[in-house]
């Protein structure tokens, strides 16, 4: 699987099926081809020639502009010495421009894949970069092997509020500072992460205890926050054995001062990398926030590791839910929960790993068999009378047996019971985990409500853990709209499974079914990244009925699902004016004013062969081609004018609409050489005439729609500091939304 964004091809990438094409000796090494990769079969062997170091370099040079910064990382394995990664940056003659910027060197060596990686600017004057890679052998002979390289823009967690070098410190540690007791450095473990985790990277935050007790440290940034939002935090931790080590979300006033403190413990079972959550509402008066992470009673000289810190606005375990997400996942206690009666105990399991969703769950043990009745908090539900709710929860049955009611309990917003509305009762199943949904109608005065699980321990000693749970309102699991002036038909699919596979096509008046796109091309069992999937179709037909189908397949192939929506018409619109869309670039997309219908041709190959003594030829044909014509049409104003240019700079393929009855079908099209004049001989008219030459052509099926997947606002407010800062990275709003700068930008 290519990693996204990778300047590399390939090939250069994962060495499949061999490294020659991408990669070069650069001193004093030999390459080969080796087996054992995890990004495809194969790897690529570098043996030094002789001792001292060697290294290789991809023979190209990757266009790269100056002031940007850019990330490279590797997959290395070597049992006799530690290596580093580098990017050098060239002229547009290939010359060097300054230093190579260099990652650390490995901490030791490792014969199991671990990666490696650096980040850095581009200098001044440098207009190419290619990655090299480097170790130092004892002797002749000494091998490394490489794999599953990676160089292009930083990879980030969308939506993240911290800086990439705050997330990932790859290019340096200013992103953290010394909370207490504490140093702070960088280190490079020999860290095996998947292949596939492509927002790690080789470099760490090292946290030295200066002295005995608690040892923190915090990013040195303050991203913003809204007061009453819910904000998610987590890091990956790596623990010294026997250690109390946490993470902190922490929110400040417009001063600077801390108002408000969220700690999540890491219950770690060894000292790998754990990644530990903590969640929080940003309290009354809270403008910024900041990461902490830190290490309690510890000895001096101590060192805990950190990586990949996260903070972002929480989205909902399922959308809609009003269960905040320590409620909801227990990452840091048991968070209001409480057996309101009988002799059942809860607690936050342990240790790390013992979730479904998360790190942890909610354990609940009765030492004897009888029932108890287990609440959670109360939850702002608004003006809830009338309208139906839903709640899920995941359990797993760790020992004895269990029975279960779930029920909706109500309040009115003075905190009085309005009673409950329950479900029938079920046993708990097993083994694994379970997922449990009942539905419910609040009462008039309803405004909070809590979920209360009734459970009866069918043996002393039986235990389970509840995990992932959830209240919203029940919405319809398939919504379907017009927006009439984008032309475009949008759907919502809710309550999906995260991982499932989903493939949307939308189903014509004959029946026929065509593939919807999204942001990666078209939707064929791509994989589901939330509960809730919105998507846009720009190139339903116009005055014409359709329906869309969603085909959800669970991630191991067990289990299919079919959505149907209802059945919906764009608007035909006038007939005189006609849609140029771009599928990949939809919002390009305008409308033209048609003066003259093209008068279409079909060229075909074929050749006539006059035969000897026959009066008639032998012809021999290809197949014909599609339609070609000139399509004239109108602009009508400085601003379309523009459009039009805009949506055909690009020469992509672009989709030809009009209304139905007008003798011309919906089309896919390739548009030729353009002619553009002047509709009147005044200097001030804006209408101009344009001949649009045609050719159709096949859909195109790769294609995604432009942009940059889960990027926000935030996204942008994590790198820029001011307005000015983006204005001079981006030429038009259209890069903000899909992320491309301008030459020097950034």
């Amino acid at each position: 699987m290519a990693i996204p964004g990778n300047f590399l091809s390939p090939a250069a990438e994962s060495m499949d099926p061999s490294y020659s094409a991408g990669w070069r000796p650069r001193a004093n090494a030999a390459l080969s081809i080796g087996t054992g990769g995890r990004n495809g079969p194969n790897c690529m062997v570098m043996r030094s020639v002789a001792a001292g170091e060697m290294q290789a370099e991809t023979i190209a040079g990757y266009a790269i502009t100056a002031g940007e910064m850019y990330q490279v990382f590797a997959d290395a394995s070597a049992s006799t010495q530690p290596e580093r990664i580098g990017i050098e940056w060239l002229d547009a003659t290939y010359t060097p421009v300054g230093p190579i910027t260099w990652s650390m060197t490995t901490s030791a060596a490792s014969s199991a894949w671990h990666r490696v990686g650096v980040a850095g600017v581009a200098p001044l004057g440098a207009d190419r970069a290619r990655v090299v890679l480097s170790a130092r052998a004892a002797g002749t002979a000494a091998v490394h092997f490489w794999e599953n390289v990676y160089f292009g823009l930083p990879i980030r967690t969308p939506g993240n509020l911290l800086t990439f070098n705050a997330e990932s410190v790859e290019a340096d540690a200013s992103g953290w500072q010394a909370d207490g007791n504490a140093t702070v450095s960088r280190a490079v473990p020999p860290v095996q992460w998947a292949a596939t985790y492509y927002a790690a990277g080789g470099h760490v935050i090292a946290v030295t205890a200066t002295a005995a007790g608690t040892a923190s440290v915090v990013t040195a940034e303050r991203p913003p926050v809204a007061p009453g939002q819910e904000y998610l935090a987590q890091a990956l931790i790596n623990p010294p054995a026997s250690s109390s080590c946490w993470v902190e979300l922490r929110f400040y006033d417009g001063a600077g001062a801390q108002v408000q403190v969220a700690r999540a413990t890491l219950a770690a079972p060894g000292t790998g990398w754990y990644r530990q959550i903590v969640s929080a509402v940003a309290p009354e008066g809270a403008a910024t926030c900041g990461l902490a992470v830190g290490i309690t009673s510890a000895t001096a000289g101590q060192v805990v590791r950190t990586e990949a810190a996260v903070v972002t606005l929480f989205p909902g375990l399922r959308t809609g839910t009003v269960i905040p997400y320590d409620a909801a996942s227990f990452e840091q206690g048991t968070a209001g929960w409480s057996v309101v009666s009988g002799d059942a105990a809860v607690a936050r399991s342990t240790p790390w790993g013992t979730g479904f969703s998360g790190a942890y769950s909610l354990a609940v043990s009765s030492a004897t068999a009888t029932t108890s009745v287990l609440r959670s908090p109360r939850f702002p539900v608004g003006a809830a009378a009338g309208l139906s709710w839903s709640q899920e929860f995941v359990a797993l049955v760790t020992a004895g047996a269990w029975t279960m009611t779930r029920a909706t309990r109500w309040y009115d917003a003075a905190g009085t019971d309005l009673g409950d509305t329950a479900a029938p009762a079920v046993g708990l199943g097993t083994p694994g985990w379970w997922q449990y949904r009942a539905d419910a109608v609040a009462p008039p005065g309803a405004t909070q409500a809590a979920i209360e699980i009734t459970l009866t321990a069918l043996a002393a000693g039986s235990a389970l853990r509840l995990d992932q749970v959830s209240l919203w309102r029940a919405l319809p699991l398939n919504a379907v709209t017009v927006d009439e002036a984008r032309a475009a038909v949008a759907m919502t699919f809710r309550e999906l499974t995260v991982g499932s596979l989903i493939t949307i096509a939308r189903i014509g008046a004959d029946g026929l079914r065509t593939l919807v796109r999204g942001p990666s091309g078209l939707y064929n069992r791509v994989p589901v990244s939330g509960d809730t999937l919105r998507a846009e179709d720009y190139e339903a037909p116009l005055g014409v009925p359709v329906s869309y189908r969603a085909d959800v397949l669970s991630a191991d192939g067990a289990t299919r699902v079919e959505r149907t929506t209802d059945t919906v018409t764009l608007a035909a619109g006038d007939p005189d004016l006609a849609w140029l869309k771009d599928p990949g670039r939809p919002q390009r997309n305008l409308q033209v004013t048609m003066t003259t219908a093209p008068t279409w041709t079909r060229p075909i190959n074929q050749s006539a062969h006059r035969i000897k003594g026959r009066p008639l030829p032998v012809v021999i044909s290809d197949v014909r081609d599609g339609l070609a014509g000139d399509l004239a049409v109108w602009t009508r104003s400085d601003d379309e004018r523009a459009a039009l240019h805009l949506i055909l700079d690009s020469g992509s393929t672009l989709l030809l609409q009009t209304a139905p009855g007008n003798g011309l079908d919906d089309m896919y099209v390739a548009v030729g050489d353009v002619t553009e004049s002047r509709a009147a001989t005044n200097a001030l008219d804006e209408w101009r005439a344009w001949m649009l030459p045609l050719t159709q052509v096949d859909m195109p099926t790769a294609v995604g729609v432009d942009g940059t997947s889960g990027r926000t606002w935030q996204d942008v407010l994590a790198e820029f500091s001011t307005w000015q800062a983006v204005l001079d990275a981006y030429g038009t709003w259209e890069d903000v939304l899909v992320n491309h700068k301008r030459a020097g930008g950034g």
